[in-house]
């Protein structure tokens, strides 16, 4: 009896083992197909970051729950209405110079394109979801992440927060599937760091002034080079106004959202 008991107990395991390993293997195909669908091709690590839990918002900035890096920036979901929580820093050095990167080639989004000095996203863990305080520590995480900028050289303190701007966009060169809808909090900081960029993140770097810069912003306009559409509102509507001022940047900030929406 003990050994028919036995035989059948192990039937029984073995059964249950097959059943969880199909189930698993049902899910890994299901995982790989929806990878393969959309994400196939794209950069391992960059892809790997497509995993990351942003914080999803309603107009007003309110928390309204987590999601994925990826299904915040699919444009079925932005065109439903999907809006989520960014940054934006621009680091200037004690001349008063901007810097700039060059996103890398690798990237989902924007690749190639010329922005700001570090635009990315807080995200949904404890020390991140604290408001503009939480923006400037994802800053600091993703200035070290792509700059290799030391978190004890560029403090949170150092990092003032001005205001938010709420837009969306729709990726390039190749739109359809992926775009931007946030509100971006924007960070002003005045400090010369050590900068030892990420090639996965960051393809090139430079400090301009204002000149430079507006040749650059013509540059875009005759298609030589691309430029994040974000920063190209930004340098449109406040940039230069805040680089006039920062020697008293915190006079500036505001808690306005404004809206830079078509």
């Amino acid at each position: 009896m003990f050994r028919k008991q036995s035989g059948i107990l192990n039937i029984a395991l073995c059964r249950k083992k097959q059943v969880t390993w199909l189930k698993r293997s049902a899910l890994k195909k299901t995982l790989s197909t929806m990878n393969d669908s959309i994400l196939n091709g794209y950069d391992e690590i960059q892809v790997a970051l497509m995993e990351e839990r942003c914080i999803l918002t309603d107009q007003n900035d309110k928390v309204t729950g987590p999601a994925t890096k990826k299904t915040c920036h699919l444009m079925h979901n932005i065109n439903k209405g999907m809006l989520h929580r960014a940054f934006s820093v621009f680091l200037f050095n004690s001349e008063g110079n901007l810097l700039l990167q060059q996103r890398s080639d690798a990237k989902i989004t924007f690749p190639g394109h010329f922005t700001n000095t570090c635009c990315s996203h807080p995200l949904y863990t404890t020390s991140e979801l604290d408001g503009a305080l939480g923006v400037k520590r994802a800053a600091q995480r993703k200035l070290q992440h792509e700059l290799g900028i030391d978190p004890i050289q560029l403090s949170s303190k150092d990092l003032k927060f001005v205001t938010r701007v709420h837009y969306k966009a729709e990726n390039a060169p190749n739109p359809g599937t992926w775009g931007e809808h946030e509100i971006d909090y924007i960070l002003i900081a005045q400090k010369d760091v050590d900068i030892k960029p990420n090639p996965n993140e960051v393809k090139s770097h430079q400090y301009v002034d204002k000149r430079q810069l507006l040749q650059m912003i013509d540059k875009s306009q005759m298609g030589d080079i691309w430029i994040t559409p974000w920063f190209r509102l930004i340098v449109d509507q406040f940039l230069m106004y805040w680089w006039e001022n920062l020697h008293n940047i915190e006079q500036c900030s505001d808690q306005t959202i404004h809206r830079l929406l078509d």
